[in-house]
């Protein structure tokens, strides 16, 4: 086959994207890119047009047209392969398949057309292989980049030293315009100096526990390089070591004033304190954190069927400040009739009952509180679902090894439930003993072999209503199909099986409720095909 060019045409005629691959002129090209439109039919997912010299080969894409120019000798089985590899290739670079979404991935997208064919030709080639070819590291650009580091490290070390060398020769100055060695106090100031350029602190401040209570914007260093007369500081007998110090010593102090003397902006907050920095971390989390857990356990079979499905779940409270302890919490459970929810020793069981109303026995006891730090907060209410219908399982794997000669030729599909948007899914599937990887022939995501474990990984980054199915085929040395088996499978979602909804937070003292958020997800602890 002879590919003349690539395009993705929109059904009005406007060309968006074209590469052509062959020798010809440009009015050419265009000219038959113009003349499209009028020859497609409708109706059809895969077609294509004949003309006297050239043929056309598309492919709609929602409101788009996806287009191969070939010559009439090509064979139209190897035009129609390509056709559908551009067509899963589109969407990985633009996920907006609309003629903004194209334009602004235009390169991207002319890049993967180029991995694709080569000189007219098909390549030999997979959708993740184009991915990994497109976002390959240049070695001289990791080089540039480092020899590029060099210099300036370099360049910082040179001006530090001559920062130094400049410090020792006025402190010199000050000891022979006094007489001798001079007061301690010039001595003292001479240190603070020095102190700062030996200790090479960098633009984020380290030696003050905060570069931004400072007020500075650049290098500590460059005050090294500013030829400003300083008053004599009020240091006492020079420090033994020179070591980096946290917090607002009396040296740091001395540094402050002739910065102030000179007319720098100084914040005297430098080093926060414990308290401090606590009350900073509760500024960017609410008072109030609930989280909504649920643990997916779930066995398949691999002919069909469910072995075993077990679904717990948690709801745990974290509160910041203790005068926010004294709360109820509201809460709102789905329809799930299959879900038994079960409250924690210390709950009002019979106001969750009647109001679905969490709130402490004794109303008078506050929740206990913590830092946001602490993962498992404290736990409010469990609930457990257990089922055999199949229905229920959010992702359901189908496998099916073929031998044919000395090949094992290996097909898996998923099916995922509309109930749920999954992400970052994982399947994991055991290969025998293999000297190399396996050949993966055609794949709906990405995939990794894992030669230690001898595990086939393919991810899927996200599942939702744009891809509730799937499929991968590879092949390898002959096996035996249970050598494929068990297939274990990760992933989490955003929505659970309770759909448990914190509605309200009710301050027992009286006053505005306290902020709060709630955190929701699923995760699976153990679900397999076995």
């Amino acid at each position: 086959m002879v590919v003349l060019a690539a395009s993705i045409v929109s059904k009005s005629g406007k060309v968006l994207v074209s590469r052509q691959f062959v020798d010809m002129s440009r009015i050419r090209i265009e000219g038959l890119l113009a003349a499209f439109p009028k020859l497609i039919g409708s109706g059809k997912q895969h077609t294509y047009v004949e003309t006297e010299n050239v043929r056309y080969v598309y492919q709609p894409i929602e409101a788009l047209y996806l287009l191969l120019v070939t010559n009439k000798q090509s064979n139209i089985l190897e035009d129609l392969d390509t056709l559908r590899l551009l067509s899963k290739l589109v969407p990985e670079y633009s996920f907006s398949l609309d003629e903004e979404g194209i334009c602004t991935n235009a390169f991207e997208l002319i890049f993967a057309f180029d991995e694709v064919i080569a000189l007219g030709h098909k390549e030999n080639v997979t959708v993740a292989q184009v991915k990994q070819y497109c976002e390959m590291e240049s070695h001289e650009e990791k080089l540039h980049k480092l020899v590029m580091q060099s210099k300036i490290n370099e360049t910082k070390d040179v001006m530090k030293r001559k920062a130094s060398e400049i410090d020792k020769s006025k402190i010199e100055k000050n000891r022979g315009e006094k007489g001798g060695f001079g007061p301690l106090q010039s001595m003292g100031s001479g240190r603070i100096e020095s102190s700062f350029s030996d200790l090479s602190i960098s633009s984020s401040g380290a030696g003050f526990g905060s570069g931004s209570g400072l007020g500075l914007n650049s290098d500590v260093d460059s005050f090294s390089t500013k030829p400003k007369a300083r008053p004599p500081s009020s240091a006492t007998a020079p420090p033994k070591g020179l070591g980096m110090k946290l917090g607002k010593s009396q040296r740091t102090n001395q540094f402050l004033e002739s910065l102030k003397a000179e007319g720098e902006v100084i914040h005297e907050d430098v080093q926060p304190k414990l308290g401090q920095s606590r009350s900073a971390v509760a500024l960017l989390t609410d008072p109030v954190t609930l989280t909504v857990e649920e643990k997916i356990n779930v066995t398949l079979k691999r002919d069909g069927g469910v072995s075993n499905f077990d679904v717990q779940g948690t709801l745990s409270l974290q509160i910041l400040n203790q005068e926010d302890g004294n709360i109820q919490v509201q809460v709102q459970t789905g329809e799930n009739q299959t879900i038994a929810f079960k409250t924690h020793p210390n709950m009002n069981k019979e106001l969750f009952a009647t109001e679905s109303v969490l709130g402490l026995k004794d109303p008078n006891r506050p929740f206990p509180t913590g830092q946001a730090s602490d993962a498992a907060g404290v736990g409010l209410l469990k609930w457990r679902m257990q089922s055999t219908d199949e229905s229920f399982v959010p992702l359901t794997i189908n496998c099916w090894p073929s031998t044919s000669g000395n090949e094992t030729y290996v097909s898996i599909e998923y099916e995922a439930s509309s109930l749920f948007d999954l992400q970052n899914v994982v399947m994991s599937v055991p290969l025998p003993a293999l000297r190399e990887a396996p050949s993966v022939k055609q794949i709906d995501g990405e995939w990794r072999y894992d030669s230690r474990n001898s595990v086939l990984e393919w991810s899927v980054l996200l599942i939702d209503n744009s891809n509730r199915s799937g499929s991968m085929e590879f092949v390898v040395p002959q096996a035996d199909s249970s050598a494929f088996f068990p297939i274990s499978v990760r992933f989490v979602a955003t929505e659970t099986f309770s759909d448990l909804k914190v509605t309200n937070i009710i301050p027992l003292k009286g006053g505005n409720p306290p902020k709060f958020s709630q955190r929701t997800q699923l995760i699976t602890e153990n679900y397999q095909v076995v």
